[in-house]
């Protein structure tokens, strides 16, 4: 079976399969504040949806983090840090990325066991 939260014609926000969640890409929604603030907000954003799907952040198997300046690598790390649980903390890969409109600095994709 599987289940999808958030569906439009074009994505869903999760789709769970199998014991696994998988979130799209997420962006805040606030894109005037700097690296750290639009990372705080996905992080919250993935909360939210891990939680309606079943999970929670320290159930996070992989996490995909995409910056528009990987200068803000340290500045990113600062809300993440504060947030993943440290005897929880996920494989990820951070990369620099053309990201869908210039004030996008941060994208964070998870993978996730219900």
């Amino acid at each position: 079976m599987i289940q999808r939260f958030g569906s439009s014609k074009r994505m869903s926000e999760a789709v769970v399969h199998n014991g696994t969640v998988y979130l799209a890409g997420q962006v805040a929604d606030d894109l005037t504040q700097n690296v750290e603030l639009q990372t705080k907000t996905v992080l919250a954003d993935i909360d939210r949806l891990l939680a309606e799907a079943g999970s929670d952040k320290s159930r996070i198997l992989r996490a995909e983090i995409f910056l528009a300046d990987i200068s803000d690598f340290a500045d990113m790390n600062l809300a993440w840090d504060a947030w993943v649980p440290a005897d929880a903390a996920p494989a990820r890969a951070t990369v620099q990325a053309a990201l869908y409109r210039p004030e996008v600095r941060v994208e964070i994709v998870v993978t996730a066991a219900l």
